[in-house]
């Protein structure tokens, strides 16, 4: 587990930005129950992938997006260990992955960006990628 100090920037980057952070297995259960409209449960990390370019184009894409998803939660791994196994569990069949991005449709899983698709390409290019996936969905 990471320090509490250590990781509160690394939350901070998408509060601002209008995410959610949920910490235990109850917020996410109540966070996924809404099942109309869209919601990006975003599972954040301290790597720097996430430092680099997953948050980074987050925040792009959720300032610039012309359409947003309906709900924009975050669970830190790490650290709400709790909430992030909750999490997983509605991404499955997807394995574990951190930093990566899920969104949700009136309840159904949508789209997932594994951490693999982040590594290696830049902020711009995953807002972009975003930015055509809420077009799409949202």
């Amino acid at each position: 587990m990471y320090p509490a100090e250590l990781v509160a920037p690394m939350k901070a980057d998408l509060t601002e930005v209008g995410f959610t952070q949920l910490t235990t297995a109850a917020d996410v259960d109540v966070a996924m129950s809404d099942k109309e409209g869209t919601t990006l449960l975003v599972f954040n990390s301290v790597c720097g992938c996430a430092a680099g370019a997953a948050r980074p184009a987050l925040k792009n894409a959720v300032k610039s997006a012309p359409k947003l998803p309906s709900h924009l939660v975050t669970v830190f791994a790490g650290v709400d260990k709790e909430a992030v196994d909750k999490a997983r569990e509605y991404t499955l069949p997807y394995p574990p992955s951190s930093p990566s991005m899920a969104l949700f449709k009136d309840g159904k899983l949508v789209h997932f960006v594994e951490r693999h698709q982040i590594e290696g390409n830049s902020a711009a290019t995953i807002a972009e990628h975003l930015t055509k996936v809420f077009e799409h969905y949202c």
